[in-house]
């Protein structure tokens, strides 16, 4: 095979270059100072740094969850203290207990008992004698001398010189010696009481003494018995307010303001101001019977004071330090103990210094680093053309970093279904992109959720062993429900390999490890039926067709299908048996036959625009090129293809679909039209030479194997049609003859295409043409219709 002179020219500037051979890490500096290398690079430090902030690298991840088992068991790695809710409750309640009840103080009996007895003393003092007048005053005081009112002169006027004034009633003069000896006490008693408040003075510091008195009776209230039980509140202090006034409190000992206690303080404060003596006695016995309580207790109060005191009682807590036990070994961990662990995690965080944080931020973003390497380089050697496009690139990094964050999400406790969204990632980049490429995705992404949440070699095992069975068993997707097959057998790698790993780990066969892998199995199983519900949306997004879009886009009962039956049968029937060929010579070498099939029953659908001027529809109604010139006959014939690519894109075919369309002739020769062009301007005396690019189809040339496959096909069904007597030999030389022929005009220089997979797609065609062209036995009753 000729070097291309491109190529050539290539090697003998490199030969005879004076420059020094540039080495790898020579040749790595140059290609990564360019700016589309650049440009790749900042956008996989970006991601780096989006996934470094989301998973919070620079704080390690809080590992548990509920009933999630530890083998070994845990301790505490630092000193730390736990909130104890029963003992803040007991602390609360006796709090509660010790609160002070809160009484309402109402003034206005004391006030009255004290006015009561200032205006009774009043009407003493207003007396000169012991008369019935004044009996009724004196008789509060002196209860005894009630009987004696009879006895008594009515109201006289003061005498004068010793003589009764006139009108002055006499007293009687009673017959008993007792009785007239109680009459004579009494008026020497009222003289006595009236002699300490005969005057004004007196009886004004009388008053100002009793207000003295009854000032702390009447700021601290009577309690006649206490309201409220032993657990309501203190039993020795209360606190008092005025009725309407709750926010002037005063503090009172319980035993100072109870009935019997305030009387005796009552009497006390009297006699420091009134002194000791009959008449002190007599105001006593008149105030205590009056004495009631004026106190009330106020629960409103007292609630609002509970509340405060509870409120105020600092949390108790339970101490741990460093090794203690907090979830013994090999058993589930239960919800108070995931709150002890969350506390503990959280402490070890708050504690951290700085450097550690430093030194685990960058240990973790050098895991993105060399995560993004790993993956670049295994790009640029099998996946070339992904990496040269930008739009790639950032789909597959966008892609991974989107995983990563809804796998996040759902990995809460009351999910944990992480393995969900990385083994839709895992099928999605297989269909789009590649299956080695997304086995290698799908485990860096599954590590970097291992990091971030803190997982085992366990969990990282299970997603990495689902992911790649998904991968590997998904192959061709020729029925949605194989999707659903992928997710059982998916499923049932999932759930024994969880089982694997954690016997590897010493943890005994129980429900709770069932459960957990039983878990892993449900969540595998449903990511096939999400991916057969997301199939069509992922084909439309990235521009792929799997087979089971190609199976319905090839049912003949299309409506372009249907309108080239109609319009050019022979075209249809030439789509038919290219598709047949060329879907045996596709899976020879290892392409797409189906794609190959249904691209091939729409490669000539632009020749319905005009099939009259294409052989295979012409029958008897002549030749129609035959009064063209062959310009315009070529232009006709060239233009089935543009016009067939139109009639795709109005009809939503895929891209892929259509570029097989453009593809199919690539840019060959229409040699019938070129020759009889140059056959007519050689006879032409005044005739220049055939510019040959006229005659060519516009291209492109094929780009994928499957489109090579196509013009190889398409060209030597066409071609068969013309040998007489089709014999395995003429087939086999015809076949190889175009193939060379197509080789040589540089059609296959873009498509990837090896000699050895060009020699087997020969042997497919020629045995596929031997078949349709076989030979015949010949009965003999048969005549020629």
């Amino acid at each position: 095979m000729p070097i291309a002179p491109s190529s050539f020219r290539r090697r003998i500037r490199r030969g005879g270059s004076l420059d020094a051979p540039v080495g790898f890490w020579g040749g790595l500096f140059e290609r990564l100072q360019r700016s589309e290398v650049l440009l790749r690079l900042s956008l996989c430090g970006a991601a780096a740094v989006l996934l470094l902030i989301l998973l919070r690298g620079w704080d390690p991840p809080f590992a548990f969850r509920e009933d999630s088992v530890a083998p070994r068991g845990v301790v505490s790695r630092i000193p730390f203290e736990r909130p104890d809710a029963e003992r803040t409750r007991a602390a609360q309640d006796r709090a509660a207990s010790q609160v002070r009840v809160v009484y309402a103080q109402d003034k206005a009996p004391i006030v009255r008992l004290r006015d009561g007895l200032k205006n009774r003393v009043a009407e003493v003092a207003a007396a000169t004698s012991l008369t019935k007048a004044s009996q009724p005053a004196w008789a509060e005081f002196a209860p005894d001398t009630a009987d004696l009112a009879p006895l008594l002169p009515d109201a006289a006027v003061e005498p004068v010189d010793g003589q009764a004034a006139d009108g002055a009633a006499t007293r009687p003069k009673p017959d008993d010696p007792a009785l007239a000896k109680r009459l004579a006490d009494a008026e020497a008693a009222f003289a006595v009481f009236r002699s300490k408040i005969d005057t004004k003075e007196k009886l004004v510091e009388f008053d100002k003494a009793v207000d003295r008195a009854f000032a702390d009776t009447e700021r601290a209230g009577v309690l006649e018995k206490i309201q409220h039980g032993l657990d309501e509140g203190s039993q020795t202090e209360i606190d008092v307010h005025p009725v309407g006034n709750a926010t002037e409190i005063t503090r009172e000992q319980v035993a100072n303001v109870l009935l019997g206690e305030a009387k005796v303080r009552l009497r006390a404060r009297l006699a420091e101001e009134l002194g000791e003596g009959p008449f002190l006695q007599r105001i006593v016995e008149w105030l205590e019977p009056k004495l009631t309580g004026s106190l009330e207790i106020d629960r409103e109060a007292t609630a609002r004071a509970k509340k405060e005191a509870i409120e105020k009682t600092p949390t108790q807590y339970v101490r741990y330090a460093v090794g203690d036990v907090i979830v013994p070994p090999g058993s589930p961990v239960t919800e108070e103990e995931l709150k002890l662990l969350r506390r503990e995690h959280a402490e070890f965080i708050q504690q951290s210094e700085t450097w550690h944080k430093l030194t685990r931020s960058l240990s973790v973003f050098g895991l993105f680093v060399a995560m993004f390497t790993l993956s670049g380089f295994y790009i640029h050697l099998h996946h070339r053309e992904v990496l040269d496009d930008l739009g790639h690139v950032a789909t597959l990094v966008g892609l991974s970093v989107a995983t990563v964050v809804i796998c996040l999400l759902s990995a809460d406790d009351a999910w944990q279904a992480e393995i969900v969204p990385l083994l839709v990632f895992a099928m999605t980049v297989a269909i789009a992109y590649d299956e080695d490429l997304a086995l290698l995705l799908a485990a860096e992404v599954a590590l970097v959720l291992v990091v971030g949440l803190g997982r085992g070699l366990a969990d990282y095992v299970t997603l990495t062993a689902a992911s790649a069975a998904t991968i590997f068993w998904m192959g061709r997707i020729r029925s949605r429900s194989k999707l659903i097959y992928v997710g059982l057998w998916a499923a049932a790698v999932a759930t024994l390999t969880y089982v694997g790993t954690s016997l590897l780990r010493e943890r005994p066969i129980d429900l709770q490890l069932l459960y957990e892998a039983g878990r892993f199995g449900v969540w595998t199983l449903l990511a096939g039926f999400l991916m057969t519900g997301l199939l069509p949306f992922i084909e439309r997004a990235f521009g792929v067709l799997t087979d089971v879009s190609l199976l319905e886009i090839g049912d003949v009962a299309h409506p372009l299908l249907q309108e080239l039956v109609r319009r050019a049968p022979g075209t249809y029937n030439h789509s038919i048996n290219v598709a047949s060929i060329g879907e045996a010579a596709a899976e020879a070498i290892g392409a797409r036959g189906l794609l190959v099939r249904v691209g091939a029953y729409f490669h000539d659908i632009g020749k319905m625009l005009k099939p009259a001027y294409f052989v295979e529809n012409q029958g008897q109604q002549g030749n129609r090129h035959e009064s063209l010139v062959p310009a315009m006959s070529t232009l006709i014939i060239i233009a089935h293809v543009k016009e067939g690519a139109e009639l795709a894109r109005q009809h939503r075919l895929p891209q892929p679909i259509i570029d097989l369309i453009l593809e199919h002739h690539g840019t060959t020769l229409v040699e019938y039209f070129y020759r009889r062009a140059t056959a007519q301007s050689q006879a032409d005396p005044n005739g220049t030479d055939v510019d040959e690019q006229t005659y060519r189809y516009p291209g492109p040339k094929p780009n994928s194997r499957e489109s090579a496959v196509m013009m190889l096909s398409d060209a030597v069904e066409s071609a068969s049609r013309t040998l007489t007597e089709p014999t395995p030999a003429r087939i086999a030389s015809l076949v190889h003859e175009i193939a060379m022929k197509r080789l040589l005009d540089g059609q296959f220089d873009e498509c990837g295409l090896t000699l050895e997979e060009l020699e087997l797609i020969e042997q497919s065609l020629v045995k596929s043409l031997t078949a349709v062209y076989h030979g015949r036995v010949k009965y003999p009753d048969q005549r020629t219709a």
